[in-house]
C-alpha cells in the first residue's frame, strides 16, 4: 500500500509480485531517486528487472517487455522517454546499480559484470592453437565416427570448444577419443602427463559422467586406457572449491587459476550464467575448455541460457568454431523423429507421429489421465514391489529403470506429489497393504540432496528392498547399486513420478510423459523435448492435442544479451601464456 503509484498499479495486474516491488522500493530509495513521475518510471525498471530474474532471464528488453508481460494494455512508459529517464537516474552512475547494454537490455550491475565477463573470458580462451600432426586420428576415429572426429579436429584448433549435439549423438564417445587423442599428443611431447577434470552443474551428472566416459575408455586399445585411467568427474562447486565459511566464495579465482591442461563440463545447458562467470576466471589461458551439453534442453534452473546463447553466438562468428552432432544412435526412428519434430517446432508432424503410434510411440488423448496412467503404470510398479518384497535388489532397482513418469509440475492435479500419491494409494489397494509406514518394500526412491560420504547424489533413484535384517535402501549409484540400511538415508522422497527438470541427464527405457494443460507457464517446447529424450525405446504423451501443440509452440526464451555480445565482440589477440 505504501509503494510508488505505479508499482501498485503493475503488481494489481500481476505482472509484479510484492517481492519485486519491494527490491525496487528499498532500491530507488537508498539511491535518493526523486518523487514523482520520473522515480516512478525507475522504479518500475528495477522492479521489472528483479522480475526477470525470477523468470530465468538475466535483464529485461525495454522496448518488447509491454507485450513479453502480456499486459500491454497498461500504463506502459514510452520506451524512448523511459530509456532517457533511466539514464538520467543516480541508479547509472558510480557504482551502478543498472545498466544498458545494447541500447534496450536493462540489467542490475552485477549480471551485466558477468555476461560481459564470460564474453570476454571465453573469447580470450579461444586462440588458435598451434596445428599438431597426430597419428591416432584413424585408430581413435575409424570408419563410423566421422562426425566424433570431425569434432576432435575442432576441438585440437582451438582454445574452448562448445561440443553440442542431441541424446545418443556421441559426446561422450567424442570426449572420451578426444582425451585419448590428447593424452597420447602429451606423450609425444615429453610432457609428464595430461591433468584432466571432468565436471558436472550436479553431483548426479557428475556421477553418471564419470560413468560415461569409463565405459567409453574401457573400449579403447590398452595404451589409451592405460593414460585415462581412474578419470573421476566432480560437480563444479567440488572443482571450484567450494568455501560457504569465508567472504571468498570459491577457492579459485582469477588469483588462484584451476591447475589442468584440459577441463570438461558436462550438461551445460543446466550451468547458469553466474556459475559460468566463477568457471571461466579461474581457467589458465592454457587450458583447453571443453563445454559439452544439448543446447535444446531446458535451461539453469537459475538465471540465464548459457549454452544455447554460446551456440547462437559463436556459430555467428569466423573465428571459433562450434562442433556439432547431428546423427542420433540411441533411439528407435520414430522417437528420434518425434524428437526432431518437436525441437523444430514442427507440430503437425509430432501430432501426426504421435498418432501413428506403433512399438515406440504411444498417444493417450485424453482430458483426465487417471485411468490411462494407472492401466499403463501400475503394472510396473506392482513388479517393483514383487522384487523388492522377494529380496531380490538387482531385480527391483533393474525393474526401477524401465519405465518413468515424468511431469512438468511439483505441485498440482498435474504435478508429481499427486501422482505419487495416487499411486501408492492404487499400489496398496492392489495389494491390500495399506502402507502406513512411509518405509515400505517397493517404495521407490529418489534422492533429494548429495551426501558424499554415501556416494549418493541429488536425483539419483532406488527402491525400498526387504533384507534379512529388515528394510534396505539400495540406491542405483553411477558405479552399481549401493545398499544401505534405510536409518542411514535421510534425503529422499517417494519417486513414483518425477520432474522433467530431475529427469535431465538420465535415460531409462519406457517414459511416460503427462503434458500440463496449455495454459501452464512451464509447458514449453524445451520441456517437451527434454521429456520425450529421456526415453530410449518407447515414449508415451499423455494429453490432448491442444496442450501438445501448445508446448511446440512455445519457446522457453530467455532475454539476454550474451548471444549479441559473442557476435559483436572483436576477435582475441591473446596469446597463450
Amino acid at each position: 500500500m505504501e509503494a510508488r503509484p505505479l508499482l501498485r498499479t503493475f503488481n494489481a495486474a500481476g505482472v509484479l509480485e510484492s517481492a519485486d516491488v519491494h527490491v525496487a522500493q528499498r532500491v530507488t530509495a537508498l539511491a535518493g531517486e526523486v518523487e514523482g513521475a520520473a522515480g516512478d518510471v525507475v522504479a518500475l525498471a528495477v522492479a521489472l528487472a528483479v522480475r526477470a530474474l525470477r523468470a530465468g532471464s538475466v535483464c529485461v528488453d525495454l522496448t518488447t517487455v509491454a507485450a513479453d508481460t502480456g499486459a500491454p494494455d497498461l500504463a506502459w512508459p514510452d520506451p524512448v522517454a523511459w530509456l532517457a529517464t533511466l539514464r538520467a537516474s543516480p541508479l547509472f552512475r558510480q557504482p551502478p546499480v543498472l545498466r544498458l547494454y545494447d541500447g534496450r537490455l536493462l540489467y542490475l550491475d552485477r549480471y551485466w559484470r558477468e555476461e560481459e565477463h564470460v564474453c570476454t573470458e571465453l573469447l580470450a580462451l579461444s586462440v588458435p592453437t598451434p596445428s599438431v600432426d597426430v597419428p591416432d586420428y584413424q585408430r581413435l576415429f575409424p570408419p563410423g565416427y566421422q562426425e566424433q572426429r570431425r569434432a576432435a579436429e575442432i576441438s585440437l584448433s582451438q582454445g574452448v570448444t562448445v561440443l553440442t549435439g542431441g541424446p545418443g549423438t556421441g559426446k561422450t564417445t567424442t570426449i572420451a577419443r578426444l582425451l585419448a587423442l590428447l593424452a597420447a599428443q602429451a606423450d609425444r611431447s615429453g610432457a609428464a602427463g595430461l591433468r584432466i577434470a571432468l565436471a558436472a552443474p550436479t553431483g548426479k551428472a557428475a556421477a553418471r559422467l564419470t560413468e560415461a566416459v569409463a565405459a567409453e575408455v574401457a573400449r579403447l586399445e590398452a595404451v589409451d586406457r592405460e593414460r585415462l585411467s581412474g578419470l573421476q568427474a566432480v560437480t563444479l562447486h567440488r572443482l571450484l572449491g567450494s568455501r560457504p565459511d569465508t567472504s571468498v566464495r570459491f577457492r579459485h579465482h582469477r588469483g588462484n587459476r584451476l591447475a589442468y591442461d584440459v577441463i570438461v563440463v558436462d550438461e551445460t545447458s543446466m550451468v547458469s550464467l553466474t556459475m559460468m562467470a566463477r568457471l571461466l576466471e579461474a581457467v589458465r589461458r592454457d587450458t583447453r575448455l571443453i563445454l559439452v551439453g544439448d543446447a535444446d534442453q531446458l535451461t539453469s534452473v537459475e538465471a540465464g541460457a548459457v549454452l544455447a546463447d554460446l551456440v547462437d553466438g559463436l556459430s555467428a562468428r569466423g573465428d571459433v568454431r562450434v562442433a556439432a552432432l547431428r546423427t542420433s544412435h540411441r533411439f528407435g526412428e520414430s522417437i528420434g523423429a518425434l524428437a526432431d519434430a518437436i525441437r523444430v517446432g514442427d507440430a503437425d508432424q509430432a501430432v501426426a507421429l504421435l498418432r501413428a503410434g506403433g512399438e515406440h510411440l504411444e498417444f493417450l488423448e485424453t482430458d483426465d489421465p487417471t485411468d490411462g496412467l494407472r492401466l499403463a503404470l501400475l503394472p510396473h510398479a506392482l513388479r517393483v514391489r514383487e522384487a523388492a518384497m522377494l529380496g531380490d535388489a538387482s531385480a527391483a532397482v533393474a525393474e526401477l529403470g524401465e519405465q518413468r513418469l515424468l511431469c512438468a509440475h511439483r505441485e498440482g492435479p498435474y504435478g508429481v506429489r499427486h501422482w505419487n500419491r495416487r499411486m501408492q494409494h492404487w499400489v496398496g489397494t492392489e495389494t491390500g497393504d495399506p502402507m502406513w509406514s512411509p518405509w515400505y518394500a517397493g517404495r521407490p526412491l529418489l534422492v533429494t540432496a548429495n551426501d558424499y560420504g554415501l556416494r549418493i547424489y541429488n536425483g539419483d533413484t532406488g527402491v525400498v528392498v526387504a533384507g534379512a535384517d529388515g528394510l534396505r535402501a539400495v540406491i542405483a549409484g553411477a558405479t552399481g547399486p549401493l545398499n544401505f540400511s534405510v536409518s542411514r538415508i535421510g534425503d529422499v522422497e517417494t519417486m513414483y513420478a518425477m520432474t522433467i527438470h530431475k529427469s535431465q541427464g538420465s535415460q531409462v527405457n519406457e517414459v511416460t510423459v503427462l503434458v500440463p494443460p496449455h495454459d501452464s507457464r512451464l509447458l514449453t517446447r524445451e520441456l517437451l523435448y527434454t521429456a520425450v529424450t529421456r526415453a530410449t525405446k518407447r515414449v508415451r504423451v499423455v494429453g490432448s492435442e491442444a496442450d501438445v501443440r501448445a508446448a511446440i509452440g512455445r519457446r522457453a526464451l530467455r532475454a539476454t544479451g550474451l548471444r549479441q555480445r559473442l557476435r559483436a565482440a572483436a576477435p582475441s589477440t591473446e596469446v597463450n601464456l
